[in-house]
């Protein structure tokens, strides 16, 4: 069918993601290079988790209610953004000279970095919340989610072991509500049409 197909394309997007998340902290940790190839991969741990987040919404849409949709849209816009910052990070911020990013930092572009910030916060909060109301996906998963994208959404609000450790907690989050994903397809009951397969 294809919302099973959906279910195991977001659900591979949410493996990828947390493979990326731990290749990052592995590399801002020291523990991997900074290479050319790590600093062009990094962005895209927030864009498959946005992936990822919107088949754990489709999953869970039925039994989710509003609070569900205002959460996953919150989500969803907070990765966005966080694509947006991370690319211009490892992009754009290079090519720059430190002046020049320092009075980005300090003008708009910060502001927006914080606006985007509060966002994800707000959307991993209130998501987490309705995922653990419809219960679908499992609990401490959800939780985990919730508990390490705390300091990932404030990453530049708390020390950075706090940050990094945080990013570590979320990707086991998303890997076990990606498998939880994956398997949507041999439980008919959980499809968004609410309708059984039949033999």
């Amino acid at each position: 069918m294809r919302s099973s197909a959906l279910y195991r394309a977001t659900a591979t997007a949410g493996f990828a993601c947390a493979v990326l998340l731990v290749i990052n902290v592995l590399r801002r940790g020291g523990l991997l290079p900074e290479t050319t190839l790590t600093h062009a991969i990094a962005p895209f741990g927030a864009l498959t988790g946005l992936l990822a987040i919107t088949g754990l919404y489709l999953l869970i849409r039925g039994t989710a209610g509003p609070l569900g949709l205002i959460g996953y849209l919150l989500n969803a816009a907070g990765l966005a953004g966080a694509y947006a910052i991370e690319y211009a990070l490892h992009y754009v911020f290079p090519l720059l000279g430190t002046t020049a990013v320092n009075g980005l930092l300090a003008g708009g572009t910060g502001q927006a970095f914080l606006v985007t910030s509060v966002v994800l916060l707000a959307g991993v909060l209130t998501f987490s919340a309705a995922a653990l109301r419809a219960g679908t996906l499992p609990a401490l998963a959800v939780v985990l989610y919730a508990v390490g994208m705390i300091p990932g959404a404030l990453r530049n609000m708390v020390p950075v072991p706090v940050y990094l450790i945080g990013l570590v907690v979320a990707a086991v989050g998303i890997a076990w509500m990606s498998a939880r994903l994956w398997s949507a397809q041999e439980e008919p009951a959980l499809l968004p049409t609410g309708r059984r397969m039949t033999a």
